[in-house]
């Protein structure tokens, strides 16, 4: 019998790293209204602490997220997780930092929707995702039909999300969905060492790139380079002449380093 409590495990790591574990493999992770609303209030807790830089999400046993529990579907599609508060993709679009999304298993529909939200896609080779939403009569309301299309093209989420075939870890590498396709055993290590290297950058601008990043892909490119300029400007008209003199002395002191290495 799940426990209320122990179905979204949220653990703080060395060096700034959370990770978030979607914990009901018995059900393959299927996800039940009260955990939607922990997970939600799980990535907004760890958007507002400072220990934490970057966050893993990923899923217990044999699968990263199998969708809504359908014995609890109109709880949850009728229900009150539409509160920008209480709904998890919301809160990790709102989320200011790095989300790596390790994937094992199945990422079904509501799963694969919360696999977008992620900003980096690691996989373990056999993951699959699968967008069923046409085959069950259940609309998308997380971004899927929306998201894909941007992400690998019109005509293959067209496939994958018409068709609900199972899209291969294999073949969201190659159509850019999946960052890193890696042996199941090494998932959560490199899901670590991306994070690891993310902390280990300037953490504002890491903030900051995120956000730009994020927010210029729902813009054309005119109006995203627009954006871009004016944040530069605002970002540089804020610093300091101590933050600029620090700033040299840091680029000059890693140029230094490499050169000598390499004598």
């Amino acid at each position: 019998m799940d426990t209320p409590g122990n179905l979204i495990l949220v653990a703080r790591e060395p060096g700034g790293i959370a990770t978030v574990t979607i914990n009901r493999p018995k059900s393959l992770n299927s996800l039940t209204r009260p955990m939607m609303v922990d997970l939600a209030s799980a990535i907004k807790s760890l958007a507002r602490d400072n220990y934490v830089r970057a966050i893993i999400l990923s899923g217990s046993g044999r699968a990263f997220c199998s969708g809504v529990d359908l014995t609890a579907a109109e709880d949850v599609f009728k229900g009150d997780v539409k509160d920008v508060e209480t709904d998890p993709v919301a809160q990790m679009e709102l989320c200011p930092k790095p989300i790596i999304g390790a994937i094992n298993g199945f990422a079904i529909t509501a799963g694969f929707e919360i696999a977008l939200a992620c900003d980096i896609l690691i996989a373990a080779k056999g993951a699959k995702f699968i967008d069923t939403h046409a085959k069950f009569g259940i609309f998308p309301s997380w971004g899927l039909s929306q998201k894909l299309s941007r992400i690998i093209g019109p005509n293959k989420a067209r496939e994958v999300s018409l068709s609900a075939m199972p899209l291969s870890a294999e073949n969201a590498e190659r159509w850019g969905l999946v960052n890193h396709l890696v042996e199941e055993r090494d998932l959560m290590n490199k899901a670590r060492e991306v994070a690891g290297a993310i902390v280990k950058n300037n953490q504002d601008l890491v903030l900051r790139y995120k956000s730009v990043i994020n927010d210029g892909i729902k813009l054309d490119l005119g109006h995203a380079l627009a954006l871009e300029k004016e944040r530069a400007h605002e970002y540089y008209n804020g610093m300091t002449k101590e933050q600029f003199k620090k700033m040299q002395e840091f680029i000059a002191g890693r140029s230094s380093k490499k050169f000598a290495s390499k004598i």
